[in-house]
C-alpha cells in the first residue's frame, strides 16, 4: 500500500476518513441503484403498458439479484481479503487476489449468461408470470444477461478499488455508467420507440462502460495494484480465500431472489399484477435508503479490514459505532419520507390508481421497521470486514431464511395480501435484535483482546 494510504487508514481521524471513505462510496451506490430506478421510472410513463412493463421488470428481479450475487460473490470476497493482505503488508498476495477476481468474474458470468438464456422464459413462468407480463419480462432480461459478464466486471473491480484506498475513482466509475444510462433511457424507450427493450440496451451499454473504465484504470492508470497476466491463473487457495468471505453477501444475494420469487407468487395470487408492480416499486425505493447504508458498509470494509490487520482494535470498534450511527441517521430520514409522502413517491413511478391504493399500503407496512434496518446491515458486513465469513453468513440468513421466507409463507394465507406486507417488518425486528446479540459478544472479544495488547506494552 502507497504511504499516504497507509498512512491514512492506520491513523486519520475516524470519523473524517470514514467520511471521505463513505461519500464516494454513498453516490456511487445511489448513482449504481439509478440503472433499476431509472428504467422503472421511463417505462412506467410508456402509454398504455407502463404498469404492465413495471410488473414485467419486477418479474426478473429475482435473476438480475443472482447475477449480482455472483459478482457479490467475488468482488466483495476479493476486496476484503484484499485490504486484509495490504494491512499485513503483503502487496504481491494481493495482486495475485486481483487477477484471480477478474478471472472469476469473466469464467462465471459467461456461464451464467448461456444458463440463462436458455432457461429463462420458464424461470420467469415459474416465477409467477402471466400471459400479459411474461413478454414484456423476457424482452428485458434477455438483453441484460448480455451485459452481466460487463456489469459484474464493473462492480467486482470497484470494490477492489475501494480496498487499495481509492474511493473516489470508484464513485467515477459508477457516476459514468449511472450518467450514460440515464441519457440513453429516453433516446432509446421514446425516441426510437423501443420500448422495455429500449431500457435494457441503455443498461447494458452503460455497463459495457464502466468496465471499460475500470480495466484502464488498473491496466493503464494510476493504482497501486496492477492486473499482471501471470496473476489470472486460477490458484484453488486464493479461489477459496475469496469464496469463504464473498460467500455471506453472496448467500444474502441468493436467497433474496429465492425471498423476490414467493413474494412475487404471493403478490400474484392475492393482488394480480397490480400487487407485483406496487411491490417493484417498494423495491426501487427501499434502494433509495439502503443503498447509502450499502456505501457507508464499502467506505467502512477498508478501515475495519486495515485496522483489524493491523491489531487496531480501537479503530476497528470507533468506525463501526460511527458507520451504525451514520446508516441510523440515513434510515430514520427515509421512514419519514415514506410514512409522510406514500403516495406522492408511488406517483412518481405511476400514476395508475390501483398501483397508488395499493402501492400506498404496502409501502408504509413493509417498511415499517427501516429505522433498525441500517443497524442490521452494518453490524452484519462487520464480520464480514473482519474475516468470520460463518457468522456474517448467518446473521445474513438469519432475516431472510429463517425469518422472511416462512412469514411469506405462511402469513399470506392466513391474512392475503396483508400478510405479505407485514412478513417485511417482523423479520427486520427479529433480525435486528439476533444481530444486536451478536455484536455484543463480539465487541466484548474486541476488548480483551485490546487489554492485552494494553497489558504487553506496560510490561516492555
Amino acid at each position: 500500500m502507497d504511504k499516504d494510504r497507509e498512512k491514512r487508514l492506520a491513523g486519520e481521524d475516524i470519523k473524517k476518513l470514514l467520511i471521505s471513505f463513505s461519500i464516494p462510496s454513498i453516490v456511487g451506490m445511489l448513482v449504481n441503484a439509478l440503472y433499476n430506478i431509472v428504467d422503472r421510472v421511463f417505462i412506467g410513463k410508456i402509454p398504455e403498458t407502463g404498469n404492465l412493463a413495471i410488473t414485467g421488470i419486477g418479474l426478473t428481479f429475482p435473476i438480475v439479484t443472482i447475477l449480482l450475487a455472483f459478482g457479490m460473490l467475488v468482488g466483495v470476497g476479493a476486496g476484503a481479503t484484499v485490504s486484509i493482505r495490504l494491512g499485513q503488508k503483503k502487496k504481491d498476495d494481493a495482486e495475485k487476489i486481483l487477477g484471480n477476481a477478474v478471472s472469476l468474474i469473466i469464467i462465471i458470468n459467461i456461464i451464467l449468461t448461456i444458463l440463462g438464456l436458455i432457461f429463462a422464459k420458464p424461470i420467469l413462468e415459474l416465477l409467477g408470470a402471466s400471459d400479459k407480463t411474461v413478454g414484456y419480462a423476457l424482452d428485458y432480461i434477455r438483453i441484460i444477461l448480455f451485459g452481466s459478464v460487463f456489469n459484474n466486471l464493473a462492480f467486482g473491480l470497484n470494490n477492489l478499488i475501494r480496498a487499495e484506498g481509492n474511493p473516489k475513482i470508484s464513485m467515477i466509475t459508477m457516476l459514468f455508467g449511472a450518467g450514460l444510462n440515464t441519457i440513453l433511457d429516453p433516446i432509446f424507450i421514446f425516441v426510437f420507440n423501443m420500448g422495455i427493450k429500449g431500457a435494457a440496451l441503455a443498461t447494458i451499454i452503460s455497463q459495457i462502460g464502466s468496465a471499460v473504465w475500470v480495466l484502464w484504470y488498473y491496466f493503464r492508470g494510476s493504482s497501486m495494484l496492477k492486473i499482471r497476466r501471470k496473476n489470472l491463473k486460477l490458484k484453488p487457495h486464493i479461489i477459496k480465500a475469496i469464496f469463504a468471505i464473498g460467500m455471506s453477501p453472496f448467500a444474502m444475494q441468493l436467497v433474496a431472489s429465492v425471498v423476490s420469487a414467493i413474494s412475487n407468487r404471493a403478490l400474484s395470487r392475492y393482488g394480480g399484477d397490480t400487487a407485483v408492480g406496487a411491490m417493484t416499486v417498494i423495491s426501487s425505493v427501499s434502494m433509495i435508503f439502503l443503498m447509502p447504508i450499502f456505501g457507508i458498509n464499502q467506505g467502512a470494509q477498508p478501515i475495519i479490514g486495515y485496522n483489524y490487520g493491523a491489531e487496531n482494535y480501537k479503530r476497528v470498534k470507533d468506525t463501526l459505532k460511527f458507520a451504525i450511527i451514520g446508516a441510523t441517521a440515513i434510515c430514520l430520514l427515509g421512514f419519514a419520507s415514506i410514512q409522510l409522502f406514500p403516495g406522492t413517491i408511488i406517483r412518481f413511478f405511476n400514476n395508475d390508481p390501483d398501483l397508488i391504493v395499493i402501492g400506498t399500503k404496502g409501502l408504509r407496512t413493509y417498511l415499517f421497521m427501516l429505522p433498525i434496518i441500517g443497524f442490521q446491515i452494518i453490524s452484519a458486513n462487520f464480520f464480514q470486514c473482519i474475516g468470520k465469513a460463518k457468522k456474517a453468513i448467518f446473521l445474513s440468513m438469519t432475516r431472510q431464511v429463517i425469518f422472511l421466507i416462512p412469514l411469506l409463507i405462511i402469513l399470506p394465507k392466513l391474512m392475503e395480501l396483508n400478510g405479505v406486507w407485514y412478513a417485511g417488518p417482523i423479520a427486520d425486528f427479529v433480525s435486528s435484535l439476533m444481530t444486536g446479540l451478536f455484536l455484543i459478544y463480539e465487541i466484548k472479544h474486541l476488548n480483551h483482546k485490546h487489554n492485552e495488547q494494553m497489558d504487553r506494552v506496560i510490561m516492555e
